[in-house]
């Protein structure tokens, strides 16, 4: 991706994720070209890939919007990745090596530290990769493929639907997750995993919508001139 492209996905990728657009506001392609001051080109390919992130919705013949998932699809989708990644974290337990110890440690402190500068949008980024840093660790593409889509998904529903607070939560189940895998214990493992991400889903509230920013173009002009801004 050209570097411009990747300075406006990170911009589009943080806003949404920290839940500051409203689900179903339409980003124009016209508009955004003007704020980035790069062509509609550009700025497509950027959507496109949002679109494949599952960050957005790309509605033939009606243009690009921001996600809207509903407490309904959570209860499926949870339910999905209970299946898979319950399975995982066993099969995992007592089978990693020490550096992918020390991996998924490294992360847990990058997580903390998230959470601790209160940047919501890379919190969510950081929970999501934890379960993909698991799922490569099975080595099958076709698990990490699986739940790529997943986690996605699940990434938009907690920028909306999940109190901020409740990060800290996420981070301690983390450790639980590690800790069993360290130890070996399938079983211990197995129950973590799905504790975790039945938490998570209790812990979604209907709230976001009247609380996101009513002014998407304003919301994504205000967040691209702070990445612009010189450093002190």
């Amino acid at each position: 991706m050209h570097p411009q492209e990747a300075a406006i996905h990170d911009t589009l990728a943080q806003t949404l994720l920290a839940g500051r657009l409203a689900p179903g506001s339409q980003l124009v392609e016209t508009r955004l070209a003007q704020i980035f001051g790069v062509s509609r080109e550009r700025v497509r390919k950027v959507l496109h890939r949002l679109g494949h992130e599952r960050l957005l919705d790309l509605v033939p013949n009606r243009g690009c919007f921001v996600s809207s998932p509903t407490l309904a699809q959570a209860r499926e989708i949870y339910e999905a990745r209970r299946i898979i990644e319950g399975g995982i974290a066993a099969s995992l337990a007592g089978r990693l090596t020490a550096s992918q110890l020390e991996e998924l440690q490294t992360h847990g402190h990058a997580e903390h530290a998230a959470l601790q500068a209160g940047d919501r949008a890379l919190s969510i980024r950081l929970s999501g990769a934890f379960h993909l840093l698991l799922a490569g660790f099975t080595d099958s593409p076709f698990v990490v493929r699986e739940l790529q889509e997943l986690v996605s998904r699940t990434s938009m529903l907690v920028a909306f639907f999940e109190p901020a607070a409740a990060s800290e939560c996420a981070c301690e189940e983390h450790e639980e997750i590690v800790d069993a895998l360290r130890t070996g214990d399938a079983g211990r493992a197995f129950r973590a995993m799905h504790v975790h991400l039945s938490l998570i889903e209790t812990r979604l509230k209907p709230r976001v919508a009247a609380q996101a920013a009513a002014d998407a173009d304003q919301e994504i002009a205000r967040a691209w001139a702070a990445t612009q801004a010189p450093s002190a």
